[in-house]
């Protein structure tokens, strides 16, 4: 299934070095002004080229893929749009892929890379495209973000945001000693997993229903399907250890924020073993891709 959503529908497509990646997203309401800069800006923290509040005490952005920093990330508008003004018809956007080298993967061909999913694709399909994981590649994340940037604006209408951080990498969960951690990680050719959390804020009492379509359930169901995410949980515990409301009673949203984490895995691949080019955590670009994700889910109630 390439497809998520019922009323606002997205459906992405695309391989890590194909010619492009890109999406179509149905149900955006008509008249819609779209900011273009603040959906860059979300390509750009997904690519690393822009410092994630909190993570750094010295100002510079956070050690992630050479491949990731090198694309550019350039958004072309197919339909969907006149002056920037969304006409209520389906929105179909590519992003080329400008960096990809599909060479430096040539001595994978044959490899089944431990934690990746070359083995089950070739099982399932009876081929696979070897190149950076193919359609299995984070790379494909880039068009959710752009169809979650749509997303984002669509609930600030409503006063709704979406705000993620991330709040540990490995153990550690002093931010500001994040990037030496990662230069450790990255100097010794290995890798290391992270946990994002996620706040919502504005969600009025009532979305979601009370059996098989819970709030916190389609929450999961958007955010697990990022690659690499493995964990899920809504917040219900302050700071202190306190019992507090995580915006979600019963698979139903109470009216406060919502309040959720996940938690990403070590990339499977490390420089050391495979070389290429692999993200030290995964975690650290992981941010804005879970609030696209939730954001989908939030504007398709």
């Amino acid at each position: 299934m390439n497809t998520i959503g019922q009323i606002v529908r997205f459906t992405d497509f695309g391989e890590s070095h194909g010619v492009a990646v890109g999406g179509v997203l149905d149900g955006v309401p008509s008249q819609l002004k779209i900011d273009f800069a603040a959906i860059q800006h979300d390509l750009d923290r997904r690519a690393g080229r822009v410092v994630e509040s909190g993570t750094s005490d010295s100002g510079e952005c956070l050690p992630v893929s050479k491949r990731a920093q090198g694309e550019k990330d350039e958004i072309e508008w197919l339909s969907g749009l006149l002056d920037g003004v969304t006409l209520g018809s389906p929105i179909a956007f590519i992003i080329r892929n400008t960096n990809a080298r599909p060479e430096d993967y040539e001595a994978l061909k044959d490899v089944y890379r431990e934690g990746h999913a070359d083995r089950v694709y070739e099982q399932k399909y009876g081929i696979r495209d070897y190149r950076g994981g193919g359609r299995a590649s984070a790379r494909e994340t880039v068009a959710r973000v752009v169809a979650g940037g749509i997303a984002k604006q669509i609930l600030a209408k409503d006063g709704i945001t979406v705000e993620g951080q991330l709040v540990q990498i490995g153990e550690e969960t002093d931010r500001t000693k994040f990037a030496a951690l990662l230069e450790d990680v990255q100097r010794a050719g290995e890798s290391v997993g992270g946990v994002v959390e996620c706040r919502i804020k504005g969600v009025k009492p009532g979305l979601g229903e009370p059996i098989f379509d819970k709030l916190q359930a389609r929450l999961a169901y958007a955010v697990m399907s990022i690659n690499g995410c493995r964990s899920f949980e809504v917040c219900d515990r302050d700071a202190n250890g306190q019992s507090v409301s995580c915006g979600i009673v019963g698979g139903i949203s109470d009216g406060n924020d919502i309040v959720f984490r996940c938690r990403f895995k070590a990339t499977a691949t490390k420089m050391k073993e495979y070389g290429g080019r692999h993200d030290v955590c995964i975690a650290v670009r992981a941010v804005p891709i879970v609030e696209a994700m939730a954001a989908l889910v939030i504007a398709d109630n």
